[in-house]
């Protein structure tokens, strides 16, 4: 049967990096979920590989169409945020695992549409300390950088990762990554590997 590996953690956890690094590593032979988004594009990033950047247009489209699998939508200093995955012919359960990423709240919507036997989680942890630090280095490389919304986000993440939420999602295996990010992506490369047995 074919799974879908869900990474999830709070933000500058190192979700994008682990999920980048494990979808290079061919003996897993995952396939990425690209999620859409319509927030603006960060320095770097590039349509169709990080997100699909998107328009709430787009968004109330698909709604229409019945194509929504998952969405959510952060009220941010710039205004609402719409993250959501869409089912339009990426996922072929028959053919391929994938990996994803996301929240508790999306892994949620996505354990009703595909069924807890698909979905797999990954839930990474890492220290508050070392989380604020990684976030405030990534947000100085932004032009311009956005401190009030990485604040945000940052404490944003207290409710929303939980552990009340986390338990209630059914997540029991945690990955942590507070050394080295190859430790963390080997020790999930190796649980992906047996999960798939």
């Amino acid at each position: 049967m074919s799974r879908i590996f869900y990474i999830m953690g709070k933000s500058a956890s190192g979700k994008d990096h682990i999920y980048k690094a494990l979808l290079s590593r061919r003996k897993l032979s995952l396939k990425p979920i690209v999620l859409y988004t319509t927030r603006p594009m960060r320095r770097g990033e590039e349509n169709g590989r990080e997100y699909f950047f998107s328009d709430e247009k787009h968004l109330e489209e698909l709604r229409k169409a019945g194509r929504i699998i998952e969405e959510r939508c952060y009220q941010t200093i710039s205004g609402p945020w719409y993250y959501f995955t869409a089912d339009e012919g990426q996922i072929d359960l028959k053919k391929n695992d994938y990996l994803g990423i996301g929240t508790l709240e999306s892994y949620s919507q996505m354990v009703r549409y595909y069924g807890r036997d698909v979905m797999v989680p990954i839930y990474i942890e890492v220290d508050d300390g070392i989380r604020l630090e990684r976030a405030l280095k990534r947000e100085r490389k932004q032009r311009p950088p956005r401190y009030e919304e990485m604040c945000r986000r940052f404490l944003a993440d207290q409710m929303d990762f939980s552990e009340e939420k986390i338990v209630r999602a059914g997540i029991a295996r945690r990955f942590e990554n507070n050394g080295t990010i190859r430790a963390c992506i080997d020790e999930i490369a190796a649980f992906i590997r047996s999960a798939g047995k």
